[in-house]
């Protein structure tokens, strides 16, 4: 096929996402590698993200049991997702953007097959590209940035929020957003795969088996072999675990809408996470929806430093032996609280609020 071929497949997936991508020989590559000729020329009839079967029928000519047969193909390779809609109870089949989605699918379950790989490795060359386009045309992409949705919403340690500030409501305490689910999937952190797969593994060594699908999301997962069930309880054990590592919970919501229900939980790092490193490479802004804020009591600090060094977002430092929160960087996760020695930090209710912190500036080459 041609180049003009392939250019088409990968700007039909660049609009099924949310985030612009530029097309680059790197993106055709991956897309080769994921897809084959037939494979991608089905990609091609999603002129909208999402289609029914009968829809689907309406624009190619294939027989029923082969679009099955195809659509059951993409499915297990993470390129579309099927669930039924809630409304009509009919399946609902949606092309997956490629960063968050198909990227996020590629290292679910957790395989270390040279294809994978591969793709690891061509993800990583790709993200370098975004940095430096990010860079050579920083103010452009920035408020190219700032138009978009919040990519997720970040949930504090529940414990940590402070007694009296407000009533925390239901929709910001984890434990809250796990009960409301029947169906939950354990899957594999994608990023801390992606990076063990391109020898760069995880510095805080945290779990790999942390992050979970919620709902419809879920159904599929376990369905399509991403995941398994996983109990409630369990749920909130594998979180404690994660707060002890000091990872940060980030909650996605469906076509990351933060008024729509959720379809999976992360617990990150900002050495692999792709959001939070992403950040730190110059590539994109971290925006995320919080409510909350770190707030230090001075007479109980001691400076030691333990926020300094646990904080992902390198928003605090020591002044005079006293903890100081840049308040424009905090994104209100509470890893600085949980691990206080003095419980000298505590998290503040102050919106919600929408946290858009432009990428640093870097050298490129």
């Amino acid at each position: 096929m041609t180049d003009k071929f392939w250019y088409k497949v990968a700007r039909t997936i660049i609009k099924a996402g949310v985030f612009p991508v530029p097309i680059s020989a790197t993106l055709i590559e991956i897309l080769q590698t994921l897809l084959t000729e037939e494979q991608a020329k089905f990609v091609l009839i999603y002129r909208k993200p999402s289609m029914t079967l009968e829809q689907i029928k309406q624009r190619i000519d294939m027989d029923k049991e082969s679009i099955l047969k195809m659509l059951d193909t993409l499915m297990q390779n993470g390129v579309i997702v099927g669930t039924k809609s809630r409304s009509t109870g009919v399946k609902v089949y949606r092309l997956m953007g490629l960063y968050p989605g198909i990227f996020e699918y590629t290292f679910l379950k957790g395989t270390t097959g040279e294809k994978e790989k591969k793709l690891a490795e061509l993800f990583e060359k790709l993200f370098v590209e975004i940095t430096k386009g990010t860079q050579k045309n920083y103010d452009n992409i920035i408020n190219v940035f700032r138009g978009l949705p919040a990519t997720d919403r970040t949930l504090p340690v529940e414990k940590e929020v402070e007694v009296g500030t407000e009533t925390v409501m239901p929709f910001e305490e984890i434990k809250k957003y796990v009960e409301e689910y029947d169906d939950i999937a354990l899957v594999h952190c994608y990023c801390r795969h992606a990076k063990d797969l391109i020898n760069d593994p995880c510095k805080l060594g945290a779990s790999k088996n942390n992050c979970f699908l919620f709902d419809k999301t879920a159904v599929f997962g376990i369905e399509q072999g991403f995941g398994r069930p996983i109990s409630k309880k369990e749920v909130i054990k594998i979180l404690r675990e994660a707060e002890d590592e000091g990872l940060v919970h980030k909650v996605f919501h469906v076509h990351s809408d933060t008024n729509r229900g959720i379809e999976a939980i992360c617990n990150c790092c900002n050495c692999c996470c792709g959001m939070i490193n992403l950040y730190y490479r110059g590539a994109k802004p971290i925006h995320t929806m919080s409510s909350y804020i770190a707030n230090v009591d001075n007479d109980l600090c001691i400076g030691c430093g333990t926020c300094v060094e646990k904080c992902p977002m390198e928003t605090i430092d020591l002044e005079d032996t006293v903890a100081v929160v840049n308040e424009d960087k905090c994104i209100g996760c509470g890893v600085c609280a949980y691990h206080c020695p003095e419980e000298a930090m505590h998290l503040k209710r102050i919106g919600p609020r929408h946290v858009f912190i432009p990428p640093k500036k870097v050298e490129v080459e």
